[in-house]
C-alpha cells in the first residue's frame, strides 16, 4: 500500500484475526475501494465475503457463480453497529 497500488490482492486477510480486527481490515479495504482501488479478497469466511461489492465463487477451479452483492449496505450497517459496542 506504500506505492498506492491500483489493485490489492488479499489472500485470507482476516483468517487468524479476532472479529474486531477483521472488521477494521474490511473497513480499510472499503476506504481504499472508495479512493478508486480494486480490492480482490480470497476468503472462506462467509461473514467477510458479505462485505464485498461483488462475490465470485469458485469450485474445482471453475466459476460457480458471479454476482453483485445487493446486501452490502446491510452488512456495512451491521459492521458499524458491532464496532460501536
Amino acid at each position: 500500500m506504500v506505492n498506492t497500488p491500483s489493485i490489492l490482492l488479499a489472500d485470507e486477510p482476516t483468517g487468524a484475526l479476532d472479529s474486531k480486527t477483521s472488521y477494521e481490515i474490511v473497513d480499510l479495504f472499503e476506504e481504499l475501494y472508495s479512493k478508486g482501488n480494486t480490492i480482490i479478497v480470497v476468503t472462506y469466511e462467509e461473514d467477510i465475503a458479505k462485505y464485498a461489492h461483488r462475490i465470485v465463487r469458485l469450485r474445482d477451479g471453475l466459476v460457480e457463480s458471479d454476482q453483485i452483492n445487493s446486501n452490502i449496505h446491510k452488512a456495512r450497517a451491521f459492521m458499524k453497529a458491532t464496532a460501536e459496542e
